[in-house]
């Protein structure tokens, strides 16, 4: 599940990473606040905030380590 906010530029970014892991089926909860993800997650401090089968993994950088670690995604070319 994805926690996100409009306008926000690292939730395009994080989008664009799915993209890139081929990850389609997931489902986005757009907040107009901080206090809607942090209902279900305390300790969300930013968005987007990721949760990949009830773990929490984190913002835009956790979610890109945890996805490059699994194998889902590479390094991007220079």
């Amino acid at each position: 599940k994805v926690y996100s906010t409009a306008g926000c530029s690292y939730c395009t970014k994080l989008k664009e990473l799915f993209e890139r892991a081929n990850i389609t089926d997931y489902d986005e909860q757009v907040c107009t606040s901080g206090d809607e993800v942090r209902v279900d997650y305390p300790d969300a401090g930013s968005f987007p905030y990721v949760v990949i089968d009830g773990k929490e993994i984190g913002g835009l950088v956790e979610t890109a380590k945890f996805l490059m670690k699994n194998g889902l995604v590479s390094a991007p070319k220079k």
